[in-house]
């Protein structure tokens, strides 16, 4: 299940860059390139988008990309791990939000 996970993380990477998609669509396409399927890299992009404000977002890719950088295999990040970074965050809304999306979009192993 580390490709799913590593979907995620670069989802939320891909949200963390202010450009002129929407975040659902950064946080798909970032989940896509670590192997997520297109339907759980959507559910899990509309489900972050809906429920965590633009900065909430910013702030998660951010903590995923800081994490993922002395990673010896940067391809995978594991459900556990992308749950670990956002409750390092010290924002429990973003922890809740990561674990319910993981678990409604059936990320989790």
């Amino acid at each position: 299940m580390k490709s799913l996970s590593a979907t995620i993380a670069s989802l939320v990477l891909m949200t963390g860059v202010v450009g002129c998609s929407a975040p659902a669509t950064r946080i798909f396409s970032g989940l896509q390139r670590y192997g997520l399927d297109a339907p759980r890299a959507d559910c899990v992009g509309e489900r972050l988008q809906s429920r965590l404000s633009l900065g909430q977002l910013q702030r998660l890719g951010k903590a995923a990309a800081a994490y993922r950088q002395n990673d010896t295999t940067p391809g995978a990040l594991t459900p556990s791990d992308l749950i670990r970074v956002a409750s390092e965050l010290r924002d429990p809304a973003i922890a809740l939000e990561v674990g319910k999306a993981a678990a409604a979009c059936r990320v989790l192993p």
